[in-house]
Order: C-alpha cells, then structure tokens, then sequence
C-alpha cells in the first residue's frame, strides 16, 4: 500500500512560490515554466507531433490546456485549434498570459484543476502537470478528463524499469528521484481508455529519464 502525504501547503501556495522564486529557473523571465517548455530539442519535436494530431482534424477540435504555465506551447499550438482554453492555478500568471496573448478562439481561466469544473471540449492537453502533484489530485482530476475524447499527457519518467505512482507531496518536485512516474493505466488510476498511442519520447542525457508523450483516446 502507498505511503499517504499530507500537504502542508495548498497547491496553489505551493506553485505560487515555484513562479514568484523562480525555482525552475528563468530569472530573466517574469514566468518560467521549466526547460521543458523552453528547450528547442524538447519543445520541437513535441509540438511538430501534436501539431500534425490537431492538423488531421482540421482545425475543428476544441482544446483546454490543463496547466498552461508561461504559455510558450501553447501559444504555438492555437492555430491549429477551432478553440482553445487555457487554464492554470496562479492568478498572476493568468493574468500575464491575458495581456500578451489575444486571439478570437483563445480564453484564459484561472483555475484548480483538482477541484474546479472544467469546460467541455474535444481534448486536454496535460504537459508535465501531473508529475508535481499527489496520487490524491491526480485521482480527482482523472474522474473529470475521462469526459473527454482525446487526452494528451506528458510526463518526466525514469528510463529503464521503474515503480509507477509513488505518492508525492504536490510541488516543485517530481517522482523521479523515487525512481519513479506517472502511468495512468497503472494502480492506483486505472484509466479507462479505447486506445493509446505514443507520440514522442525524448530521451534525456546523464540518464536523467525520457520526457513521453501519449495520447490516449476514451471512447
């Protein structure tokens, strides 16, 4: 049986903190979302693969960005979208990203992701997003993405074999230096899906993991 965390910050608290400190780096940025939504040998290939997934149908799939960070994917992905609703849990951050973003079909929301009602659309978008937060979030968020059709998650994972979903306490970490990652097939999520296909896998140097790509479709 996993070990249970109690939070000691709320999330939101918690990922405050990680933008206002700039504890994943970026000190010349206001917002920095990590080198992982900044690398052009991460970003590129990433985005050339969703890119062509949204592209084959036409530009009509409604898409909400669960965790948009700074916006520097995102931003590259809504041309390609009939509309796209960008969501995240840090008030400043939305309204930054409110500021230097505006297209017809693009909304920004302010929300947790664990707790609010999210809208309705075609497909989610979940970006290294799941790895910072506990089994506990993770579950309540799953119980609501299962509503949509198409579900694409990234996450950092180990390279080789790993224990997948040791519980974390919900922060700037990540299940890693556990030796472990995110898998929503796997206990304790078990997500129901018709299909599931890998999009991209980048692997890191220094044996520091892959970043994965998957998408998977519910029904």
């Amino acid at each position: 049986m996993s070990k249970k965390y109690k939070q000691p910050w709320p999330t939101k608290a918690v990922m405050e903190q990680i933008y206002d400190q700039h504890l994943w780096g970026g000190h010349d940025f206001d917002f920095y979302s990590g080198e992982g939504s900044h690398k052009p040998e991460i970003i590129k290939p990433y985005l050339e693969k969703v890119i062509s997934f949204l592209k084959s149908y036409q530009n009509t799939l409604e898409v909400c960005d669960l965790g948009c960070g700074d916006f520097n994917i995102g931003k590259q992905l809504t041309p390609y979208t009939k509309k796209y609703i960008a969501i995240d849990i840090v008030d400043n951050l939305i309204e930054r990203n409110k500021k230097l973003y505006h297209e017809e079909h693009l909304e920004f929301h302010c929300l947790d992701i664990s707790k609010d009602k999210l809208p309705p659309v075609d497909c989610v978008i979940l970006r290294q997003v799941l790895q910072h937060l506990s089994n506990s979030e993770i579950q309540h968020i799953i119980q609501k993405i299962v509503d949509y059709k198409y579900i694409i998650i990234t996450e950092h994972i180990p390279s080789g074999k790993f224990t997948s979903n040791k519980d974390i306490i919900s922060g700037q970490g990540i299940r890693l230096k556990h030796n472990s990652g995110v898998d929503l097939i796997k206990p304790p999520f078990h997500l129901k899906v018709k299909n599931q296909t890998v999009l991209h896998e980048h692997i890191l140097p220094n044996e520091n993991g892959c970043i994965k790509t998957i998408l998977y479709t519910t029904f």
